[in-house]
């Protein structure tokens, strides 16, 4: 059985744009082209592709995916590897819910909240193995030891600050504003601000870099444009702003 690639791209929630850059940068090959001109995927190929989007939800950028994929060539092992932590994903998420619900609950009945309960499942540790392959262990360590360093408040804070930061970026979109405006600076550079405690040091190429990640990474949460915004938002604050 075999699929044509508007029928695939359909099936897969993507676009027949995608799956052409997949094989491209050969990730993803057609099993056979038609006289037509036409590509065509069989079974083998569907189960590539089931692999290259969970990758792609679990953060991994087109270079690392393909490391993988050439690396595990045993389908069904790596799609068992996959299946664990997308279960440990969804208790953790399941810790999240169960978190906010206790917390609204307790607002509403004025009860104490208990730290350990509002920040059930949020675990930034999860991270540890991105953040060491992107830049390296010492930097893990050295935004583990800050972060584990502050109090339950505080955590709260900086948590919050970063959801005013997007909500900023959002509205400034919204309302039609340059990625190079002295608004949206104003609000790049409270990223910076607020990324350095953890970094120590954010040089240009670290803080462009974080905005080409915001793109290509999708649990960033900035959708419909908003990655694209914020990342040339970066790109010029650190162009004006930062050293190398």
């Amino acid at each position: 059985m075999e699929w044509s690639i508007q029928d695939l791209a359909r099936s897969a929630g993507t676009t027949s744009r995608t799956l052409r850059h997949y094989g491209a940068v050969g990730l993803l090959d057609p099993s056979r082209v038609g006289s037509n001109g036409y590509r065509y995927y069989d079974e083998q190929a569907l189960v590539r592709l089931q692999r290259i989007l969970l990758l792609r939800e679990l953060g991994l950028g087109l270079p690392a995916i393909a490391e993988v994929l050439n690396g595990q060539r045993d389908s069904s092992a790596a799609l068992k590897t996959h299946l664990e932590l997308l279960e440990q994903e969804r208790r953790r998420i399941g810790r999240q819910i169960d978190s906010v619900r206790t917390t609204l609950r307790k607002l509403k009945g004025g009860e104490r909240l208990m730290a350990e309960e509002v920040f059930d499942g949020f675990d930034h540790t999860r991270y540890e193995e991105e953040v060491t392959r992107r830049w390296g262990a010492d930097a893990y360590r050295r935004g583990d030891q800050w972060w584990s360093s502050l109090s339950a408040d505080e955590k709260k804070a900086h948590q919050q600050e970063q959801v005013d930061i997007a909500t900023a970026f959002g509205a400034a979109r919204a309302s039609g504003l340059a990625s190079d405006s002295d608004e949206v600076q104003a609000t790049t550079r409270r990223l910076h601000e607020w990324l350095r405690p953890a970094v120590s040091s954010v040089s240009a190429g670290y803080f462009a870099g974080l905005g080409q990640l915001y793109v290509d990474d999708p649990r960033y949460g900035f959708e419909g444009g908003g990655a694209e915004f914020v990342r040339d938002a970066m790109k010029i604050y650190a162009e004006r702003n930062l050293g190398d």
